[in-house]
């Protein structure tokens, strides 16, 4: 049995420390922001320090960057086993600027982008460059995923309109910004566990749903549900995350990182970087991974994980949300949807996974500050047959003004088409 602690900024994690609870290891979960503690209660045991549980736990966990990476360098040049990053692969995905000039050292062809840290040079810069743009928060403020703006008119003026209303009312929130210019194709990213020295093989393919309805239409959120495959080291990844293996082996990285691109027939073009776990992408990825999650963690930990056993065919997962989200509105989670209860038709949790979820008396419960739910995933040979075992489970599910987008796997269909004609799916 190995002693396991999970260090959280948001109890995003939580998830993991149970199936690692569930794979009869000793667990303790730390998480940093007062108004999330409530998330895992009842699933994992906690602690009100982490730094206190250092000496007692075989190895730790951090689950995000805003800093972590410091922290996580800290234990590692202890001797301490750690998944976690370091400062270098914190401000790949914090300062969008310093990622996209890392892919750029290492031969990486990158969007056409400017930083910005007035609103009024940014209106400038549209009105002398018509085009279209995408708007991107970087730091800290890129968490509040509804400013991501993704401009539609190609003389920039729904762009202009969007950072005048942001000047308004995100200038203090707001203090450093991309507009990168708008690429037409196919959004689909790649990512991979790295163990300290190498990438793990096989490589992760997978396809976010950012919008918050059917269609990709509405407000953008972090995200609604994920399709995705795994594949042994293809076009795709060769051309992009492969390219940073020398300086992430230089960092030491430990953990799992990927890179989100639009693709089109002319090239690949890297978007961000994402240098942790994503949410709710682990949770989906566990349905995929053959390999136990605790023989995972300790093995990157430890550096001797350089394979990782896998399905082959497909995974969805399916968020289920409930008001405000994607908004932030404590007076409506509070008379909406703090404490629901969350009823399920047969006892069945297969496919299950946890966000913001408590358990009291034997009941599971709503808590939190974001109203996400749960993850629903499916898995099959086809996308078609992972889509239906999916909703099947959905459908088993009851919470008071639950809802969730009902198209995750569709656009899989077309983009499968266009991405093998281009050849970025072939391994190689």
């Amino acid at each position: 049995m190995t002693k396991f602690l999970f260090v959280s900024w948001d109890g995003l994690i939580a998830d993991i420390a149970w199936q690692v609870m569930k794979e009869g290891h000793d667990v303790r979960l730390w998480i940093q922001n007062e108004e999330e503690r409530g998330i895992g209660d009842g699933f994992v045991p906690k602690t009100e320090d982490w730094r206190s549980e250092v000496d007692w736990a075989d190895l730790v966990v951090f689950d995000d960057v805003l800093g972590m990476g410091k922290l996580a360098e800290e234990l590692r040049a202890r001797g301490k086993p750690v998944v976690g990053g370091n400062p270098y692969t914190d401000k790949l995905e914090d300062d969008r600027a310093f990622g996209q000039q890392e892919l750029k050292n290492v031969g990486v062809p990158i969007i056409p982008h400017q930083n910005f840290t007035s609103f009024d040079e940014a209106v400038a810069y549209v009105q002398e460059n018509p085009n279209r743009y995408v708007i991107k928060p970087s730091g800290e403020a890129q968490n509040i995923k509804r400013l991501l703006f993704v401009g539609e008119e190609e003389d920039g003026r729904d762009v202009l309109q969007v950072l005048q209303d942001y000047k308004r009312a995100w200038s203090d929130k707001v203090k450093e910004f991309q507009l990168q210019r708008r690429i037409m194709g196919v959004e689909v990213a790649v990512g991979a566990f790295f163990n300290g020295r190498e990438f793990v093989t096989p490589v992760c393919i997978n396809f976010e749903h950012k919008k918050l309805f059917p269609g990709d239409i509405g407000p953008p959120t972090g995200e609604m549900g994920t399709s995705m495959f795994w594949s042994e080291p293809n076009r795709l990844f060769n051309a992009t995350l492969k390219k940073m293996e020398a300086k992430l082996a230089e960092a030491r990285y430990t953990g799992y990182i990927d890179i989100n691109c639009i693709v089109n027939n002319n090239g690949i073009y890297p978007l961000e970087f994402t240098s942790r776990f994503g949410y709710p992408a682990i949770s989906i990825q566990q349905e995929g991974i053959l390999t136990p999650m605790s023989d995972l963690l300790r093995e990157l930990a430890n550096g001797t994980f350089t394979r990782l056993r896998a399905r082959s065919g497909f995974q969805i997962g399916v968020r289920i949300v409930v008001p405000p989200f994607p908004y932030n509105d404590p007076e409506t989670l509070e008379n909406t949807s703090k404490d629901s209860v969350i009823l399920f038709k047969t006892p069945s949790r297969e496919g299950v996974h946890i966000e913001d979820v408590r358990t009291a008396e034997g009941e599971w419960l709503v808590t939190g500050t974001s109203g996400v739910v749960l993850i629903v995933c499916g898995v099959g040979p086809t996308m078609k047959q992972a889509q239906r075992q999916a909703y099947n489970r959905v459908r088993n599910i009851m919470i008071p003004h639950m809802y969730y987008r009902d198209d995750i796997g569709e656009r899989w269909y077309e983009d499968s088409d266009r991405l093998h004609a281009w050849g970025y799916l072939r391994e190689v």
